[in-house]
C-alpha cells in the first residue's frame, strides 16, 4: 500500500527559514531546528530543507544547521541547495541526512545523477525541478526547465527532462512550479500530472498550496506521490495533523501518526 506522504519545505537562508512569493519578496518565518521539531511533533512524514541562497551564491549549503538539525529530529530529511558534487553529498550524509536534492547542478552535469545513484543508492537521490509555462509561440517549451533559482532559463522540456533524470538513476523528482510558488492559488495540476504520468518514480508536489483542497487535488489530479508546502504550514494556517485528517476523510491513503 502506498502512502501519499505530507513533507513541509524549509527554505533557509542566513540560517533562518523563510518564505516568498514566485522565488523572491523573502519573509522570516521561524528558526530551522525550532520548526523541525515542531513539524516532528505534529506527525509530518519527512522534512524537506533548502538553502534557497547557496546556488546563487556559488557556494555549498551551509553544514551548521544540518547538524542542529540531524541531531534533533526523529523523521527522514532531505537537504538540497548548493548540492554540486559526490563530495558536498557525502558531507551531507556523514552529519545525517537522509536525502539530498539536486537541482542547478543535475541540469549543468546529468552525469552527477547516475554516480550520485551508483555510489549512495537511489533513494537517497531527489532531483529537483523547477518549472515556468511560457505562452504559445513563444518558441520554447511550453513547461520549461529553470535553474539558479528560477532566474536562468534552460530551454529543457519539463517532461523530457524527467524522464531524463529516472533513466539516470534519480530515486524521486521535486517538482515546484515557479509561477505558483507561494500563491496559495493551488498546484499547477497539469505540470504536477504531466510529470507523474510521464516517469515511475515518485513525483513531489510543489508550490502553490493555500487549502486543503489544493493537496487533495495535487494527488487526485495532479498523480503526486507527495504533497509538499511551505506558507500554510510555518504561518499556521494549516497544521499537518488537519491536512492528514482532511486527506483521509477524502479517502486518500496515508500514513496514519497523529
Amino acid at each position: 500500500m502506498k502512502f501519499i506522504r505530507i513533507i513541509p519545505c524549509l527554505d533557509v537562508k542566513d540560517g533562518r527559514v523563510v518564505k516568498g512569493i514566485k522565488f523572491v519578496n523573502l519573509r522570516d518565518a521561524r528558526d530551522p531546528v525550532e520548526a523541525a521539531e515542531a513539524y516532528c511533533r505534529e506527525g509530518a512524514d519527512e522534512l524537506v530543507f533548502l538553502d534557497i541562497a547557496a546556488t546563487v551564491e556559488s557556494r555549498g549549503t551551509k553544514l551548521e544547521w544540518v547538524k542542529k538539525v540531524a541531531e534533533r529530529i526523529t523523521i527522514p530529511f532531505a537537504v538540497g541547495g548548493g548540492v554540486r558534487n559526490i563530495k558536498d553529498m557525502k558531507s551531507l550524509f556523514d552529519l545525517g541526512v537522509d536525502k539530498v536534492s539536486v537541482n542547478t547542478a543535475a541540469v549543468r552535469n546529468p552525469e552527477l545523477i547516475r554516480k550520485a545513484s551508483k555510489k549512495f543508492g537511489k533513494e537517497k537521490i531527489v532531483v529537483a525541478i523547477d518549472g515556468q509555462k511560457n505562452p504559445p509561440r513563444s518558441g520554447l517549451p511550453r513547461l520549461e526547465v529553470v535553474v539558479n533559482s528560477g532566474n536562468e532559463s534552460t530551454g529543457l522540456g519539463i517532461v523530457d527532462w524527467a524522464k531524463r533524470v529516472e533513466k539516470l538513476g534519480a530515486g524521486e523528482i521535486l517538482l515546484t512550479s515557479k509561477d505558483a510558488d507561494g500563491t496559495k492559488q493551488g498546484y499547477d495540476l497539469e505540470m504536477t500530472k504531466a510529470v507523474a504520468e510521464a516517469v515511475k518514480i515518485p513525483v513531489i508536489a510543489s508550490g502553490g498550496a493555500g487549502k486543503l483542497e489544493h493537496l487533495y487535488e495535487a494527488v487526485a489530479i495532479g498523480k503526486a506521490s507527495a504533497v509538499l508546502a511551505a506558507s500554510i504550514f510555518h504561518f499556521g494556517e494549516i497544521s499537518v495533523s488537519e491536512a492528514k485528517r482532511y486527506l483521509k476523510g477524502k479517502g486518500i491513503t496515508i500514513r496514519d501518526s497523529l
